[in-house]
């Protein structure tokens, strides 16, 4: 067998596990965190069928591109060689320890650096966007909707309205996501796929998908409970949909990759500010010391990447 398939196919299933697994916390995290009571089956029949349903439009919209035109300036290798599986291999190290590190960066870098300030520029932009639309969202809503939802716990008649308004929009931002980070998956396919390859991708994504609602999110996932009250399903249900509206936002906006990671940080950085202000009256150093651990988590990502790109341009010389 070619050895350029085996790495192409190689790097696809790492970089599927890589980046689903990573980016648990932003799409899923909330998701699992509030539904944590229901079977992990369940919950991924629930977000396979979104995956499957965004995969397979994506296919038949964009002339077999599923990633929805994003990977156009990112050529596939010819051929592949087999440092190009490290991107997913240092991502999953990062990931096993929690680290939320941007896999845009990390994948996407290694097949053309030129567009690395593009999709650093949009990436600043997509953090600076949801810091600040977490902040106004929640000085208004903190002291008459937030509070209530830390200080009361949801009763029957709150779940037979929040469960199904949590579930759509979890299914929104999943699909936007998607949109996003399809191109961070599928780098290692051709840009046009055949049926027979994006049922095979498919299959492979929907396994993968599925061990990761086994184990409930792994480690990344404590990044999303350490923040105030992201376990309560009422709570999970307007960081899921502001999310998503952001995500939205930027997908219309251009076509060009970004780090869905540092949207995410920034959107959960924003809210922590805004919420400890409007009930503390304050801002306690501790959240200022986890916000930015967080940003420089994802900092420490680009970096790595950057490096990632050098090392990879001296094993090609």
């Amino acid at each position: 067998m070619d050895p350029s398939l085996i790495f192409m196919w190689a790097g696809f299933i790492l970089a599927g596990y890589s980046v689903v697994g990573n980016d648990s916390i932003q799409t899923l995290g909330t998701f699992l965190s509030s539904n944590e009571e229901r079977s992990w089956f369940v919950l991924w029949l629930f977000a396979g069928s979104i995956l499957s349903a965004t995969l397979i439009y994506g296919w038949m919209n964009y002339g077999g591109d599923v990633s929805y035109g994003r990977l156009e300036k990112y050529p596939l290798p010819q051929p592949f060689a087999w440092y190009y599986l490290l991107p997913p291999l240092v991502l999953m190290s990062l990931t096993r320890t929690g680290i939320p590190v941007s896999t845009s960066f990390l994948i996407l870098t290694f097949f053309n650096e030129k567009n690395l300030v593009d999709m650093t520029v949009k990436s600043l932009l997509g953090y600076v966007v949801a810091f600040s639309v977490a902040i106004i969202i929640y000085l208004l809503i903190t002291k008459t909707i937030e509070r209530r939802f830390i200080e009361t716990r949801p009763t029957d008649a709150d779940r037979r309205i929040w469960v199904p308004l949590q579930w759509l929009s979890t299914g929104f931002l999943w699909s936007q996501w998607l949109i996003q980070d399809f191109a961070n998956i599928y780098v290692y396919l051709p840009r046009s796929t055949s049926a027979t390859t994006l049922a095979v991708s498919l299959t492979i994504l929907l396994a993968l998908l599925a061990y990761i609602f086994y184990s409930k999110g792994g480690a990344i996932q404590k990044i999303v409970k350490a923040k105030t009250n992201t376990v309560d399903i009422r709570s999970a249900t307007i960081i899921d949909a502001t999310y998503g509206v952001v995500l939205y936002f930027f997908k219309e906006l251009s076509n060009i990759p970004m780090s869905t990671t540092w949207v995410f940080i920034g959107l959960l950085a924003g809210r922590e500010i805004a919420i400890r202000y409007q009930l503390d009256k304050k801002v306690s150093r501790e959240v200022f010391r986890m916000i930015l651990s967080d940003l420089g988590k994802v900092f420490f990502g680009l970096v790595v990447s950057i490096l990632l790109v050098f090392l990879i341009k001296f094993l090609a010389a």
